[in-house]
């Protein structure tokens, strides 16, 4: 793992009661949580290279955060850890999400924000 990727001057999404503001808006926000795992730091740093993507670490966990949705390719993930990442392996290592999870085939996984976006696949 580089060092750049656990450097604290990257963007974080989680901040102090004092600085959040209530808002009645609409995020279109998605993400997942993974427990800290060879294959959930692939995951995290893969995906930190897309443009939009935040990847958060904490001592026992990653996050990954993007705005309007998250496509994760297997076969992507895969190359860049080095053996075959399957669906279902990114779904035992990811804890929790937020968003719209579809699985489109055996390679793909999308975490949608936008609601509106999800309906062509439900």
């Amino acid at each position: 793992m580089s060092v750049a990727a656990r450097d604290a001057s990257q963007a974080n999404i989680f901040k102090s009661m004092k600085d959040i503001t209530f808002e009645q808006t609409i995020s279109h926000q998605c993400g997942v949580t993974m427990n800290d795992s060879v294959e959930a730091r692939a995951i995290a740093e893969f995906m930190g290279k897309k443009p939009g993507v935040v990847v958060t670490y904490q001592p026992a966990m990653i996050r990954i955060d993007g705005d309007g949705k998250l496509i994760f390719k297997m076969d992507e993930i895969g190359e860049y850890l080095g053996r075959e990442m399957t669906a279902e392996i990114f779904e035992v290592n990811t804890s929790t999400h937020y968003g719209r999870m579809v699985r489109i085939d055996d390679n793909t996984v999308i975490l949608f924000g936008d609601m509106d976006e999800v309906f062509e696949f439900i």
